[in-house]
């Protein structure tokens, strides 16, 4: 293999023959090049070796193949940095690596190379499936705060995967940059939306970024300076204060920032939190204002499959039944005790939704106005004990804040 030049980032070899590698490198050969990267076809498969990755070599002759060869390049990439930076994360390369391995092996199905009808093919679950399952065998090599980030971690990069991969294939001509941007600088999971570049989208008005500001101001003074000094006296009253910070601190600040600069620069990306404490009905709160990218995730693979199938209310309760089962394997799998609460919690949010719609809740109003509101709260806030359990406090948030400095 040539060796590359000691004033380069280094050469990255391809599979010419694969549709799916080249297109990619044709749409990053310019990120590449400002990288310091040139790129270079990997030899014939007709040789005696065939190549079943892309491989990176550095100055000085050292070689990266597969998910390594990503790292290596996001590391000199300033908006994919974020990839190296989760792969110091123990356990994180050995995911990449496996996922990796599973795209390379049917690269040349992808990009219509032998095209088989989306919908009905199971490949683009896999990461939803198999990431959660490799990180349960991290629960006895991580710290609980840790692990808890792991798992959310998996779940997360599996919906990504997951929405991606059905976008870009019905928007085949989406820009590399773009997609990049969906992967690595995005939180949300409308993939759609977002890859999606002819509907005009509203730049943010001035106002619109202080409350973002805003909340990554009282984030941090809850997590650096609140939390610190309720500690000693009330443990778990610090625990929530410091877990309610970094809520602020990421959703409803950092979170909101990035939706308003995608926006800033043209592109369809709706904040994950809108305004929850103004819901006057819990299918609103859950809906259209909390987390909207799990709802997303959710509303489009869980319960519209569902709706067909089953109707709407026991889709409804399944919908949510689902949701407690991720939260347990995200909170209470990290604090080891607890479980069965979260899934109390979610069950309790889909009967609020369902008495809510009753004739007798239209009739109390419980679905709308201040009523509404007050039964909102009543049922998100009221159970929150269940949803992040004193050993979830104590076996994770705390050690977390103490990992953050702030304890």
């Amino acid at each position: 293999m040539t060796k590359t030049n000691d004033a380069t980032g280094g050469r990255v070899f391809y599979d010419g023959e694969c549709p799916l590698c080249a297109g990619w490198v044709g749409r990053f050969r310019d990120v590449l090049q400002r990288a310091g990267f040139t790129t270079a076809k990997l030899p014939s498969r007709a040789g005696t070796r065939e190549f079943t990755e892309m491989v990176v070599e550095m100055p000085g002759g050292r070689s990266f193949g597969g998910a390594d060869r990503l790292v290596q390049i996001a590391r000199r990439v300033w908006w994919a940095w974020p990839l190296f930076a989760l792969a110091q994360i123990t356990g994180t390369m050995g995911l990449l690596r496996v996922g990796y391995r599973r795209l390379a092996a049917n690269r040349h199905c992808l990009d219509g190379a032998c095209r088989v009808p989306s919908r009905k093919s199971p490949g683009r679950w896999l990461p939803l499936i198999c990431l959660p399952i490799a990180a349960l065998f991290l629960r006895d090599d991580l710290p609980g705060w840790a692990f808890m980030w792991t798992m959310a971690l998996a779940f997360y990069a599996g919906g990504k995967w997951l929405t991606f991969s059905e976008a870009r294939q019905h928007s085949p001509a989406t820009r590399g940059a773009r997609e990049a941007g969906y992967l690595l600088a995005w939180p949300g999971l409308d993939a759609a939306a977002f890859l999606s570049g002819v509907a005009p989208v509203a730049r943010p008005r001035a106002g619109e970024w202080i409350p973002a500001v805003t909340n990554i101001v009282l984030g941090a003074t809850l997590l650096w300076v609140v939390a610190r000094r309720v500690l000693e006296a009330h443990p778990l009253l610090a625990g929530w204060i410091g877990m309610t910070g970094v809520v602020l601190l990421l959703h409803f600040g950092l979170f909101h920032l990035l939706a308003l600069g995608w926006r800033t620069a043209g592109v369809n990306a709706t904040p994950l939190m809108r305004q929850p404490a103004r819901a006057c009905s819990l299918a609103e709160f859950w809906g259209r204002r909390w987390n909207t990218a799990f709802h997303e995730l959710v509303h489009r693979y869980t319960f519209r499959p569902l709706l067909r199938k089953a109707g709407a209310r026991p889709a409804l309760l399944l919908v949510f039944l689902l949701s407690g089962l991720v939260h347990e394997l995200v909170i209470s799998f990290p604090a080891r005790g607890g479980y069965g609460l979260p899934t109390g919690y979610f069950l309790i949010q889909g009967l609020g939704v369902l008495i809510e719609r009753t004739n007798l809740g239209r009739r109390l109003g419980l679905g709308r106005g201040a009523r509404g509101w007050l039964f909102t709260m009543f049922c998100t806030v009221a159970p929150a004990c269940w949803l992040f359990h004193p050993p979830f406090l104590h076996h994770v948030i705390l050690p977390m804040l103490q990992a953050l400095g702030t304890t």
